[in-house]
């Protein structure tokens, strides 16, 4: 298996690199492409198992947006042949239309899904979120500078149960679009979740896979749950 991890150097705030550090250990024979930033992007010219993306800065994001959107093409046709992405923490915006700042002016996305953010960089967004997704709990903490807005919410991918969605009166987090999952949720989620993880594992291929560590962490995720109900409001 291939799997493309995307400016790793910059790309990983908030402990969210152990996403793949987790995947490394659960799939040692699978081959994974660290591209840094000054790379050429590789999944828009082989094909790639799963594409991951971490957060990264407000700076950041805009230097990704301009790397990555003569790209744009070659992109969606990645998205509509089935690729599977995980993008994670405000890496999600990225494919949006666009991130609006506080006065008024826009950051242009890539435009391949329709959602704009709205930055407030004086108030950063902290809180624990408990949804559901395939009949599974899901679990992760949200620390950002925006939220997050679509049309509707026909590509929700978490259903809310606590906590706030995509803005404070989303029913859903995240957005899903054919097999790109975008999360504002951070952790990391792969190490959260591990039926998420089975899920994203199934759907790249790799089949019913023993998790690493997986009977500790799902006794882990268990208690977290318990954790969470008592918590989360």
């Amino acid at each position: 298996m291939k799997i493309e991890v995307l400016f790793p150097e910059f790309c990983n705030l908030f402990g969210d690199a152990y996403n793949m550090v987790y995947l490394e250990k659960t799939l040692p024979e699978a081959e994974f492409i660290r591209t840094k930033f000054s790379d050429d992007v590789r999944f828009t010219e082989e094909k790639m198992d799963l594409v991951y993306m971490g957060p990264m800065t407000e700076r950041m994001q805009e230097q990704v947006i301009r790397k990555l959107m003569p790209l744009k093409e070659k992109i969606q046709k990645a998205i509509d042949d089935g690729t599977v992405f995980l993008f994670t923490g405000n890496a999600l915006e990225i494919f949006g239309d666009y991130i609006e700042n506080e006065d008024g002016s826009r950051v242009e996305c890539l435009g391949l899904y329709r959602l704009y953010a709205k930055r407030n960089m004086m108030h950063r967004h902290n809180s624990d979120f408990e949804g559901e997704f395939d009949g599974n709990v899901i679990m992760g903490f949200k620390t950002q500078f925006t939220m997050a807005y679509t049309p509707d919410e026909s590509h929700g991918l978490f259903v809310k149960n606590k906590g706030v969605g995509l803005n404070i009166k989303a029913k859903y987090e995240g957005i899903r679009v054919n097999n790109f999952f975008g999360t504002y949720l951070v952790g990391p989620i792969l190490v959260l979740n591990p039926p998420f993880t089975k899920y994203i594992l199934n759907l790249m291929g790799a089949g019913d896979v023993k998790l690493a560590f997986e009977a500790e962490n799902m006794a882990a995720y268990e208690q977290r749950k318990k954790d969470f109900a008592e918590k989360v409001h």
